[in-house]
């Protein structure tokens, strides 16, 4: 919010207070002052009239003048194109200091004496936005009436101001009115704020047949006023000036009153020009896609959801950003529509967002306004339109939707406040902070209650009223105490001691950690791998790249694999450690992504290359150090998702009976969509992890009895898996078979059709003893029997 000190002045006395004081303060206050400006530089100036003007004898761009000043007569070289005699200018004489500290100083320009400068805006620092084309190529030139020799130059050109920079916190959007941080200086001051006399100035004017309506929920509120005659002109210098301090350029009186009566209420208005709506009648509606002319002569795309404003069913302006350029007001304008309507912050914003249009309208809906803003904002604009646009005619006010001034009240106690803050603040003082604020306290005993102003949406409980109390006494009264904490041992939880342990075992593996944006765009939502749920969309995201929360971490990861490999990053072996989100829930994941070659090293000949037992054996391993052992862990078809993975390359990891997670070759053409080569992925669920019970990971000594190999090759059906052989044999062996592994699987002519060859090598070893032939023997055929049995497997001869 821009605040300049003089517009300021119309509202509270600042006698005796700098700019340097008031930032201070109200910086202590909670309204922090980024910074301080002056309007315009400059000392030792004075206005001049050139009486003559010839060229310079020995250049062709620089002109000789001769200036009166009112005492003297100077000698000034100048080089501006726009320099005549007879124009009353601006004169900075022999000692001036302008803007950026450039000092006049007596000169030969070209052997012709130079005694001061005829001066631009530019030079005295004006901002260049804030001045004309004409006044931006040459010397500043006054109207007939300025005074010659008139040395308070900075002050009758409505330049002798000061800005203060305020940044406001997201709590104070009240404060983006000129009225309220009149209201809050005051409070500051201690002193009184007077805000012009302009209630009820609208109730004026006889029936008319203007007709308004929403056909949206999305504007609640819309208040229009028929003015049937105005007469469009000029601006009074103080009103372009005070303008000029806020950052807006002066257009005509009737356009400026709408801008400034803005700055005052903090309500955002739009003048249209009467003659030049088509019908009597304007509805605001949302659903509307087609292609507008606004103010600025741009085409904007209207979609649906973007508010719009129509008159017989064509567009008139973007509400709540911008007014249509067929409606705008001219020197031709007689009558015109007011506007002053309450639009939602959200839809706004996002569609100022997309248009790129950063209004100042658009900035005041979306940090909020309060709810009597558009009675304020039209009752100040009838005054004003009457004083300076010769306004009369009036119709009454039609409106959609009620205004109400609902008074609300907050009560709180001494006793409370100071035990809360920790201070020792009397009663009398308490009461004088809240009648600075217009909280109009009303004591009873201990208890005090207030009552809130419209404007102060942020006062909703006894705190509000306890934090408003002590940033205007002073956080200086707090004393410097140290907290009082019971020592205790520290240590992790049972989730963080799983993220460290699984962190630590990945990385030991070979990959990298990485974190990827929670917030993604529709097209991630869409390809989510085993989505937690419905998305959770954001009011106002930032883009439309970040507009949801993901619900699952399968595309960021990839995303960041391909970067990788678009940039020939080499051997990039990923995972991510997170939650993801849906309506109402939320779940920790880990997800790795594995690529190339998981280790390579060709100087000693290793090369682990990233397929899916690659990345089924980091997991197991991983795992195993988590204390799930392998025999809680098993791998079943992927009837889950075959759109994210190789239909044949894939597994559902189960954790006992609970899907654990899905991990598997990427499928081909997804792959080529995201623009990666071949690469493995699997995402799993950590909260599953956590709430199963997990065996604590031992120390066991290496078996000294020696163990004994057994290879055999079955013939079974096609249907029949090698891990229900696997189950079987171990199920059969009981403790004295330690391991199982398939080497081989075989179908072909030398096997009947139908059926294929399964090989598997088994360890039989005891914990006590080294095994006897004879024990071997029987265990084993053992598990020959109850594999001929349960799976109908017989010895390939």
């Amino acid at each position: 919010m821009r605040m300049s000190m003089n517009w300021l002045k119309e509202y509270v006395n600042l006698d005796g207070v700098t700019p340097e004081v008031l930032a201070e303060k109200l910086t202590i206050a909670g309204l922090e002052v980024e910074g301080i400006e002056k309007m315009a530089e400059g000392t030792n100036l004075v206005i001049g009239k050139i009486l003559t003007c010839e060229n310079h004898p020995d250049s062709d761009h620089l002109h000789v003048t001769t200036v009166d000043v009112g005492d003297e007569v100077l000698n000034i070289v100048c080089g501006a194109p726009n320099v005549k005699a007879g124009q009353k200018v601006i004169v900075s004489k022999v000692g001036a200091v302008l803007a950026g500290g450039f000092q006049i100083k007596p000169a030969k320009v070209r052997g012709v004496e130079s005694n001061g400068m005829i001066c631009s805006l530019s030079e005295l620092g004006v901002d260049k936005k804030a001045q004309t084309e004409e006044q931006l190529s040459g010397i500043y030139v006054f109207d007939e009436e300025a005074p010659v020799g008139e040395t308070r130059v900075l002050e009758y050109l409505g330049l002798d101001d000061t800005i203060l920079d305020i940044g406001l916190t997201p709590n104070r959007a009240d404060c983006n009115a000129m009225w309220n941080l009149a209201k809050e200086v005051g409070a500051v001051l201690h002193r009184k704020v007077t805000w012009p006399s302009c209630q009820e100035a609208s109730k004026i004017g006889t029936a008319g047949s203007f007709k308004i309506a929403s056909k949206t929920e999305k504007c609640p509120v819309f208040v229009g006023k028929v003015v049937n005659h105005v007469k469009v002109g000029p601006s009074p210098k103080w009103l372009a000036n005070y303008l000029h301090a806020y950052g807006i350029k002066s257009i005509n009186n009737v356009v400026d009153i709408s801008n400034f009566v803005m700055v005052e209420t903090g309500q955002p208005l739009h003048y249209y020009d009467l003659s030049k709506l088509p019908h009597h009648e304007i509805t605001v509606v949302d659903d509307v896609e087609m292609t507008m002319q606004a103010l600025d002569g741009q085409d904007y795309e209207i979609k649906k959801g973007d508010l719009l404003i129509t008159t017989g069913g064509q567009p008139t302006g973007i509400a709540g950003i911008m007014g249509g350029e067929e409606s705008k007001i001219d020197e031709s304008t007689t009558s015109i529509f007011i506007e002053a309507a309450v639009f939602n912050a959200v839809s706004i914003r996002n569609t100022a967002r997309r248009l790129g249009l950063s209004t100042e309208a658009a900035m005041h809906f979306t940090k909020g306004i309060e709810p009597m803003a558009p009675i304020k904002a039209v009752d100040r604009s009838v005054q004003l339109l009457k004083e300076l646009a010769e306004a009369e005619d009036f119709e009454e006010n039609v409106m959609v939707g009620t205004i109400e001034d609902s008074v609300k009240t907050v009560t709180e106690t001494l006793t409370h406040c100071n035990t809360l803050l920790g201070t020792a603040f009397t009663m009398d003082q308490v009461v004088g902070v809240l009648k600075d604020l217009d909280l109009n306290p009303i004591v009873k005993g201990d208890s005090f209650t207030c009552t809130i102003p419209s404007y102060r949406t942020d006062l909703n409980i006894r705190e509000d009223i306890d934090e408003e109390i002590i940033r205007l006494l002073g956080y200086e009264d707090l004393k410097t105490t140290l907290p009082t904490m019971e020592a205790t041992v520290g240590e992790l939880t049972d989730r963080q001691q799983m993220r460290r342990s699984l962190r630590t075992s990945l990385t030991g593996l070979g990959l990298s950690e990485v974190v990827t944006y929670t917030l993604v765009s529709q097209k991630f939502i869409d390809n989510a791998l085993m989505p937690l749920g419905e998305a959770v969309a954001l009011a106002a995201p930032m883009s439309e790249e970040r507009k949801y929360v993901r619900t699952s971490l399968m595309m960021s990861l990839l995303e960041c694999l391909a970067y990788n490999q678009n940039h020939k990053n080499e051997h990039v072996n990923l995972f991510e450690i997170s939650s993801v989100y849906a309506m109402g829930q939320q779940q920790e994941r880990f997800a790795m992504v594995l690529s190339d070659s998981l280790q390579n090293s060709k100087l000693n000949r290793i090369d682990i290359r990233s397929d899916f037992f690659t990345a089924k054996g980091v997991l197991t391993e991983t795992l195993r150090k988590l204390g799930f052992a392998a025999e809680r862990i098993s791998f079943q078809e992927n009837n889950i998702d075959q759109e994210h993975f190789h239909p044949y390359r894939s597994a559902c990891v189960m954790l006992g009976n609970q899907c654990l997670g899905i991990l598997g070759e990427i499928h081909p053409v997804l792959a080529k969509e995201l623009g990666i080569g071949k690469a493995v992925y699997g995402e799993f669920k950590l909260d599953l992890l956590l709430d199963s019970k997990a065996s604590k990971v031992k120390f066991s000594a290496i078996n000294r009895f020696p163990a004994v190999h057994r290879d055999i090759a079955l013939v079974v059906e096609e249907n029949i898996k090698a891990e229900q052989l696997m189950k079987t044999i171990k199920a059969a062996g009981k403790r004295m078979v330690k391991q199982v592994e398939v080497f081989d699987v075989y179908q072909g002519e030398r096997v009947e059709s139908g059926k294929k060859s399964i090989a598997l090598s088994i360890v039989y070893q005891s914990e006590d003893h080294t095994l006897t032939d004879q024990e071997i023997q029987e265990v084993h055929q053992t598990v020959l029997a109850r594999l001929e049995k349960d799976c109908q497997a017989v010895l390939r001869g």
